[in-house]
């Protein structure tokens, strides 16, 4: 059966060229509906990413991409909304990427993030664009990173990304954004909760939420007493965290103090004195040490610390090269899904011929084949 293949260079179709010129001006209406053509893989969606990722968008490079993660109820939405808001009264302009939950009966969705964000919505420096999961698991859209893509080339400097209210496992913000911010509340749990793999481990950077809550102060050493219990079981096992993050650093006071222990304050890659301790002394980078910062969101408490320690963090992907790294990883498990989402439209495609299933099943049927030999046959079908 001959299968139309995926072309190396898809033609965009006329009816999407002004929405790449608009994307490529930063104009919003049609960054909006660009972004739809995307979200839902309309007639054209792959022709119009790969002519914005060819081009390069606006030319001024990809934005700096922030993922924010936790449970439901830390407060995800308030911080987001006061991370936008002092970027922009910085004088930068913000994406801002929110996707809620869908639900498993309707597949209809609240996007709360827009009723939360509503008094930051009609600001010219700002965009915000909700999406529904749709029924991905891992808290994202199925098409949030496409949708980043579109919005890297209107340009943004920044982009903030809320993921679903997560558990330990929904953990698919690590492979999108270049800074991962799990959002933890004191009712988050105790100090084994937070040994547990998972959503803990994805952090580049701790934030307990609401701390004008009881049980703040406690969350906090609790979370640096398991980075402490976690950095001396990689310290005896030598394998790296997440991230490349190697938790051993921990133990042996190498933070700001709020990544570790009470007392230290030097930064990332310096030794006790300030002095530098990266590649030109040792050779190598020094890895990064997740800090815990603590937030009061609506009162826009702690936000400003939060955005410096953003920043430190960039500088060390910067100087380290861990940066690059991350978009590589990137782009490889880019080219994996869409490997794996056009196999599984070409069988579909496949099958969606009654002739060919009921090929299979007669030969079966006759105790000639089995399930295996006949996915094997259409397999070579599809190649």
């Amino acid at each position: 059966m001959d299968l139309p293949s995926l072309p190396l260079e898809p033609d965009l179709p006329p009816s999407l060229q002004p929405l790449l010129e608009g994307v490529r001006s930063g104009h919003r209406l049609s960054l909006a509906r660009a972004i739809s053509v995307v979200e839902n893989e309309r007639t054209g969606f792959q022709a119009l990413l790969h002519a914005l990722l060819v081009s390069g968008g606006s030319g001024k490079g990809p934005g700096a991409r922030v993922g924010i993660t936790g449970p439901p109820g830390a407060g995800k939405s308030s911080l987001v909304t006061a991370m936008a808001r002092a970027h922009m009264e910085a004088g930068e302009t913000v994406g801002v990427l929110a996707v809620d939950p869908t639900s498993p009966y309707s597949g209809g969705a609240l996007l709360g993030d827009r009723i939360r964000m509503n008094e930051l919505a009609t600001d010219p420096r700002i965009f915000i664009r909700s999406m529904a999961s749709r029924g991905s698991l891992g808290g994202l859209a199925t098409t949030t990173t496409e949708v980043l893509d579109v919005m890297d080339a209107a340009g943004f400097p920044r982009l903030l990304v809320e993921t679903v209210g997560v558990g330990q496992t929904e953990l698919e913000i690590a492979g999108t954004a270049d800074t991962v911010v799990v959002v933890l509340v004191p009712e988050s749990g105790d100090g084994i909760q937070a040994m547990k793999a998972g959503l803990m481990e994805i952090a580049d950077l701790f934030v307990v939420n609401k701390s004008d809550r009881p049980g703040a102060d406690r969350l906090v050493r609790e979370i640096r007493t398991a980075l402490h219990y976690r950095a001396a079981d990689v310290g005896r096992t030598s394998v790296p965290a997440h991230h490349g993050v190697d938790l051993a650093r921990v133990g042996r006071g190498e933070s700001r103090g709020n990544g570790a222990g009470e007392g230290d304050t030097t930064r990332p890659g310096t030794g006790p004195e300030g002095e530098e301790k990266g590649s030109e002394a040792t050779g190598r980078s020094e890895p990064w040490t997740p800090q815990v910062l603590q937030t009061i969101a609506h009162a826009g408490e702690g936000v400003d610390e939060l955005l410096l320690a953003i920043e430190e963090h960039r500088a060390w992907m910067e100087a380290s090269g861990e940066l690059e790294r991350r978009r590589l990883a990137r782009t490889a498990t880019r080219i994996r899904d869409v490997l794996d989402r056009e196999m599984k439209r070409r069988v579909r495609r496949l099958l969606a011929d009654p002739e060919v299933m009921g090929a299979s099943l007669d030969a079966i049927a006759a105790g000639g084949s089995t399930p295996y030999a006949e996915a094997a046959r259409l397999l070579e079908e599809l190649t």
